[in-house]
């Protein structure tokens, strides 16, 4: 994530959501009506400032008709409240009135906003174990939408720490993936301090606890990868600065071709830009 729409997403409890490494571009108020219109209609964003800009009632009367007047005047109701809230609000709205056999459905829609309510179906479903709901979540991680695929790990991302354990288990083999999102995914779910979500306080205790995640990632090719991996480790560095220079100092004296040794290098300095080597 760049550092512009890092700081934007930072915000998002004041309702600006998440980016990836989308531009923030202009306001709001800068888009076009006709613009606007179609991102009511169904439209996909393709900036930032789009995705803060679509109305959920609209969008929602626009792509799920039968929620009924009484959900839309929900959506309404909230439409003040941080994006967050309202992603959850619609998904549980949708669970209610739909089912979540409707996450299919909603999936194959061309808004990235109603396949981020999908995602928010995902994280509310009860009863998952944490390899079904990974399954489920997967291909919204590897959605080719920037904001699809941070609504995935933000949705689920209470599911997986509640179980912390498993759910390292259960992505390690996602850091071995063909897609270079399904890896970053593995990464950026459990960050201990993410941007835009609850802290994990046993990762800021004890982020060794993630190294079946981050050691396969070290030196992965892909900079989509590499800044997650590094971010994991700056947040770590906030609260166990001694295990992050430690760590880094390993994997740069064990990067064995010049290929990984420029990614871990890249990874570590990134790494320890809070707190220095």
């Amino acid at each position: 994530m760049n550092k512009r729409a890092g700081k934007a997403v930072e915000g998002a409890a004041n309702g600006v959501p998440p980016a990836g490494n989308k531009p923030v571009g202009r306001g709001v108020k800068d888009i076009a009506p006709a613009r606007l219109a179609q991102l009511n209609a169904g439209a996909p964003a393709t900036t930032l400032t789009e995705c803060l800009a679509v109305d959920y009632a609209r969008l929602m009367q626009a792509a799920v008709p039968e929620v009924g007047a009484q959900a839309l005047a929900v959506m309404r109701a909230d439409a003040a409240a941080g994006i967050s809230r309202r992603m959850q609000r619609a998904a549980l709205i949708l669970l209610d009135t739909l089912g979540p056999q409707a996450i299919g459905r909603l999936q194959a829609h061309a808004s990235d906003t109603v396949r981020g309510w999908a995602c928010f179906m995902v994280g509310a479903l009860p009863g998952m174990s944490v390899q079904a709901r990974l399954d489920t979540i997967r291909p919204f991680a590897d959605d080719g939408h920037f904001g699809v695929r941070e609504w995935a790990w933000l949705a689920v991302r209470p599911a997986l720490t509640a179980e912390l354990e498993t759910s390292v288990a259960c992505l390690a083999p996602w850091t071995s993936h063909s897609s270079e999102r399904v890896r970053r995914f593995a990464s950026e779910s459990l960050r201990p301090r993410g941007v835009w979500c609850a802290h994990v306080p046993a990762l800021k205790a004890n982020p060794a606890i993630a190294l079946p995640l981050l050691e396969p990632l070290r030196a992965d090719p892909a900079s989509y990868v590499q800044d997650s991996v590094a971010n994991w480790l700056n947040d770590a560095s906030k609260d166990q600065p001694d295990w992050v220079r430690a760590l880094c100092a390993r994997w740069s004296a064990g990067a064995a071709t010049a290929g990984a040794k420029a990614a871990t290098e890249r990874i570590c300095k990134r790494a320890l830009r809070s707190i220095g080597a």
